[in-house]
């Protein structure tokens, strides 16, 4: 194994990212392109096949149906960067011109309460630019005749940049730009952080190749592997990995139109794969912390409580085959499901891109943006996001979304 690590070509860099999946490539990428910007960037990631991180298995999706408007800005930014890439990246000829497929998210109700919470939600999405629509079970069954909504109260969608797009790409143009610019990506793993005497800094980081790194500044956007990270610096941070099962499947007989990415009361969701194929996913009702490593699939789920689901909610799928399946990890937030961002408020030049709990995808180009703001100013300067910063976890203010899937 030690043989196949990477080298750095130097023995000090101004910020070190821990972590290169989207987290870590927005940031990068985003420093790169800064003109204020002179500083060098070591980006190390432990895997860089990537094939268990959260950005492989995401479902790929944005929406703005959030709780509260500053997650709804984040997502418009997410929209307008991907509707725009070719044009943020100085017309780079090898960036694919992209778009979102605008099949939407459809939230179903079936309390009062919680039909409530998203006529709350739509007040706030509304007021924020998006076009959100309430829909009573008469008109989701006249827009979607597929549904069975006979136990629910209210349904709520948003059909303006709201769907899938393709993360993946984004991605790559992420790390191939940022590379050209200068960052530097190597396949290595930060085992240990050594701080100064007053315990106010990380001096240095270690590679699982032996090397010690001075550094100007850490970055530890390492995904669900957070609290391991921030271990090593002395920080307790609330990110677990938490187990997501996805299925592919096929329908015998598809829907006649696109399928929203459809939130079932029970938690399942499922939405359009294309081609008469569709992509759903869950979770155990019971959902604890897992190992790093385990990304094993429990089949009972999808027999037990997946497809009677979906049989249930939308009858065609009653004659459905699985084509494929896998495990995932969310970097779960246990303290209020939002990210965690800034830096400590003792390790001082630590900083977190952490705990996206589900949304980092759709959030990663705000949050690069801005990460790499404060990391060159101090502070953010395209959009406030310090409601986000690690602060509000030792002063227990937490973020309250409730539109957390």
């Amino acid at each position: 194994m030690t043989r196949d690590l990477q080298k750095p070509q130097r023995k000090n860099y101004d910020i070190v990212i821990v972590g290169g999946a989207i987290m870590g490539a927005s940031t990068a990428w985003f420093l790169s392109q800064n003109k204020d910007f002179k500083g060098s960037v070591l980006v190390v990631e432990r895997d860089p096949s990537y094939e268990n991180s959260s950005t492989m298995h995401t479902n790929s999706c944005m929406r703005q149906q959030f709780s509260t408007e500053l997650n709804v800005r984040i997502s418009q930014f997410a929209a307008k960067f991907v509707k725009n890439i070719r044009d943020f990246m100085d017309g780079d000829e090898l960036v694919p011109e992209l778009s979102i497929q605008n099949f939407g998210y459809m939230y179903f109700a079936d309390t009062e309460e919680f039909a409530n919470v998203l006529r709350d939600s739509q007040k706030v999405q509304l007021n924020a630019g998006a076009e959100t629509q309430l829909l009573s079970p008469d008109q989701i069954k006249q827009k979607y005749p597929f549904y069975n909504v006979d136990d629910i109260v209210l349904g709520s969608i948003n059909l303006m940049d709201e769907g899938y797009w393709d993360g993946t790409a984004v991605f790559d143009a992420w790390r191939r730009q940022s590379r050209k610019a200068g960052v530097e990506y190597i396949a290595n793993e930060v085992v240990t952080m050594t701080k100064s005497a007053d315990g106010t800094k990380v001096e240095s980081v270690t590679l699982k190749s032996g090397e010690t790194i001075a550094c100007g500044k850490v970055l530890n956007a390492s995904g669900p592997r957070a609290a391991r990270t921030a271990h090593m610096a002395g920080i307790d941070v609330p990110v677990e990995p938490r187990k997501r099962y996805s299925w592919i499947f096929a329908a015998e007989e598809p829907l006649p139109q696109d399928l929203p990415l459809t939130i079932d009361p029970s938690g399942v969701h499922v939405r359009e794969n294309g081609g008469g194929t569709y992509q759903c996913g869950a979770h155990s009702d019971i959902d604890p912390a897992v190992d790093y490593d385990d990304f094993t699939m429990d089949f009972d789920i999808w027999e037990n409580h997946v497809w009677p689901v979906l049989a249930t909610r939308i009858p065609q799928f009653e004659a459905i085959k699985v084509q494929s399946e896998w495990a995932g990890h969310y970097a779960y937030n246990t303290f209020d499901h939002n990210a965690i961002m800034g830096p400590h408020d003792e390790v001082e030049n630590f900083y977190f891109l952490n705990g996206f709990s589900g949304h980092g995808l759709q959030q990663s180009p705000a949050m690069g943006r801005g990460t790499a703001e404060m990391l060159i100013y101090g502070k953010y300067k395209s959009l406030d996001l310090s409601p986000f910063n690690f602060s509000r976890i030792p002063n227990n203010t937490p973020i309250i979304e409730k539109a957390v899937i």
